[in-house]
């Protein structure tokens, strides 16, 4: 049987000075990443990046610049293949999409949804994310790094 991977948007979302918005995840302590969420069915992978920004940071004041036109896939460590989603994704395929962030550092509201996801945000270099990224998705934010480096760099 072949493993089914769970449709995802993830948005590097940059400053316009060119650092990215990283959180630290809150199930997740010393765990950050960039956001990131599932893409509902039928729903338009762009119409979802604006959907999870405003779920995750409480605002969705951004641009798009890009949208990658490779998916990304990772697999999900045991334990969580058997806790997350029911257990019926081995991972997720991410679509990643670089935005420009047009709002104020005060539009940022973590606490804005029900359901948090993190903790705490900063703005950082993008290529200094990596170690605070679990390892198995470091894979995918060095392909990220690669496909936006340009971004950052302007």
């Amino acid at each position: 049987m072949s493993k089914l991977y769970r449709s995802c948007v993830g948005i590097a979302l940059f400053h316009p000075d060119g650092r990215v918005f990283t959180g630290e995840r809150i199930d997740t302590p010393g765990a950050w990443q960039m956001p990131q969420g599932g893409v509902d069915p039928d729903e338009d992978i762009e119409v979802a990046a604006f959907r999870e920004l405003k779920e995750e940071i409480g605002t969705d004041k951004a641009d798009i610049l890009r949208v990658h036109d490779t998916t990304f896939r990772y697999d999900l460590p045991p334990d969580l293949q058997a806790s997350l989603w029911g257990g019926k994704y081995a991972g997720q395929e991410q679509t990643w999409i670089a935005m420009r962030f047009t709002g104020n550092d005060e539009d940022i509201v973590l606490d804005a949804d029900d359901h948090p996801e993190f903790s705490a945000w900063q703005w950082m270099v993008f290529d200094d994310i990596l170690p605070l990224i679990v390892p198995f998705k470091r894979d995918i934010y060095l392909k990220v790094q690669d496909a936006f480096s340009d971004i950052a760099g302007s």
